[in-house]
């Protein structure tokens, strides 16, 4: 993998930072950003006894083969989230790291399925996450989203209920979403789920195409109906599929470093990000699980910058890419558009 700056003193590698490049980050799992501090302040706090005997060796447990070893240690780790504090800590924590990294605006998914199966309320976690989305953009300077994300693995009539649960409680979700192990786990078997968001106003997205074939990302498309893709990088594999994305400017929200962790790609000089740049598809970089995966947007734009020798004109229009991508209104797009218009003309005087 290539990577900017260099060599600490104690040997590890500190990437030169990028000037706050104004973005909007639309595929994270704020359950995904629990840092490995954290996450031992949390289960001091709840009186959880971890499997880990200090820092070292749970960051030891941080390769992975694949994206189903990734999720038994998203999942143990998750256990540690009891209370709406723990949830809102987690929550604040993130933005304080993405306001550092030039995160203008996100639309953060929760996994509400993965919480209630270790008997967490609905509403503990959902509150949690939200009372602090809630003074997001006064607090960070952070406009924000919530969607409530769900787990392709579980039934799909326990996903139906969960989502008529959230809706009885009039929970502050702009949409939904679709996550977990994706291989043998197609779209198709949620369009009920899907057509009863949509029949709620809800905004529809839908991880498809990561491990997962490029058909998946057909059925989000032609049966789900979802307004945008997460991940899709297996839409290589079908250039029909490249020309319709293309040509509809579906957007694709791509994650390089958590594509690198989890082999979906061989190395990030693999990666077929600038590709799809160049063909014209409307992606966007963002951090995906970036407690997990090495790094948080701005590491993730950083190493691209530097692997594909990146020009600020191409960086800016990731950046757009995920400023128009994204549910917020059209005023905040317009705000956004103009501070990254300004960036890119501070980028041109350096």
């Amino acid at each position: 993998m290539g990577r900017c700056g260099t060599p600490a003193a104690d040997g590890s590698f500190e990437r030169t930072p990028l000037s706050k490049l104004p973005c909007a980050e639309l595929h994270l799992h704020i359950e995904g950003t629990l840092e490995p501090e954290l996450i031992f302040e949390l289960a001091a706090r709840n009186g959880i006894d971890l499997p880990y005997a200090d820092l070292d060796e749970l960051r030891a447990r941080y390769e992975f083969t694949d994206l189903q070893s990734f999720l038994d240690l998203y999942y143990a780790n998750m256990n540690v989230l009891r209370t709406e504090a723990d949830f809102a800590d987690m929550t604040r924590a993130y933005l304080v790291r993405a306001a550092a990294a030039g995160v203008r605006h996100v639309e953060m998914m929760v996994d509400p399925q993965a919480h209630l199966v270790r008997g967490v309320p609905l509403e503990t976690c959902i509150n949690g996450v939200a009372s602090v989305l809630a003074e997001s953009r006064e607090e960070f300077g952070i406009s924000s989203g919530l969607i409530a994300a769900f787990l392709r693995d579980r039934s799909p009539e326990e996903a139906g209920q969960v989502l008529a649960d959230l809706l009885a409680m009039d929970a502050p979700i702009i949409g939904i979403g679709l996550d977990s192990a994706e291989v043998g786990n197609p779209p198709e078997n949620f369009v009920p789920l899907y057509e009863r968001a949509r029949a709620a106003g809800l905004k529809l997205v839908a991880h498809a195409g990561e491990e997962g074939p490029s058909h998946y990302i057909e059925q989000a498309l032609d049966l789900l109906l979802v307004d945008r893709i997460d991940h899709g990088i297996r839409c290589m594999d079908d250039p029909a599929l490249v020309e319709r994305l293309e040509r509809d400017q579906i957007p694709l929200t791509i994650c390089p470093l958590s594509n690198v962790r989890l082999q979906a790609v061989d190395s990030l000089e693999s990666h077929p990000l600038p590709l799809l740049l160049e063909q014209g598809l409307n992606v966007s970089v963002n951090s995906d699980d970036p407690a997990y995966f090495g790094g948080y947007v701005d590491d993730n734009f950083a190493v691209l910058r530097e692997t594909f020798d990146l020009n600020p004109a191409q960086l800016a229009q990731l950046a757009g890419n995920s400023i128009t991508g994204s549910f917020a209104s059209a005023e905040r797009k317009d705000e956004l558009l103009a501070e990254l218009e300004a960036w890119l003309l501070v980028q041109g005087t350096e």
